[in-house]
């Protein structure tokens, strides 16, 4: 049942006829500070903290290997980035008392994708919080103007307190 699950979640959310990003190759995993901003990774899959988040806890998830979209992801990566997933959400309940959240992601320079590196975007929520409660794909995931960049000593701050309260997934 999980396998017929998983490949409907892929099949239902994966934009199929997305170009690719024009921007250059960038891989997540050779920016130095993402192991102070990582809450948790598992052999196929990471989850750090985003330098610019919409809501405190923004968190990102990516597959180890360097691929751009969906749909060549594996079947096992899929797997590892959704059992992060679980445990995000858990982290993110503990320490923000997260009531909701969004999950999405780009794929293609017209669908908004900057970074050619998948990532699945993980924004507890909460009444009263930053962010856009409408869902509007433009204005929920981009506020108009500039994001600010949040310190390091913040971002490394928030990590602990997320790697802290991780959970195990069943298998």
């Amino acid at each position: 049942m999980l396998k017929k699950n998983l490949i409907f979640f892929i099949f239902f959310v994966s934009v199929v006829f997305a170009q690719d990003p024009e921007s250059k190759q960038v891989n997540f995993l050779d920016d130095p500070t993402v192991p102070l901003r990582t809450v948790a990774e598992n052999n196929l899959a990471i989850a750090f903290l985003t330098k610019t988040p919409i809501v405190p806890g923004h968190v990102l998830v990516c597959p180890k290997r360097m691929v751009s979209k969906s749909m060549e992801l594996s079947f096992d990566e899929w797997k590892a980035i959704l059992e992060l997933k679980t445990i995000i959400c858990s982290q993110l309940k503990n320490v923000f008392n997260a009531e909701g959240f969004n999950f999405a992601w780009n794929e293609g320079k017209n669908a908004g994708q900057s970074v050619p590196h998948f990532h699945l975007h993980i924004l507890p929520r909460k009444e009263g919080d930053a962010g856009v409660y409408q869902y509007e794909p433009r204005v929920f995931l981009y506020r108009p103007g500039t994001r600010a960049t949040s310190p390091q000593e913040e971002l490394s701050s928030l990590a602990n307190m997320l790697r802290k309260n991780s959970i195990k997934v069943r298998k």
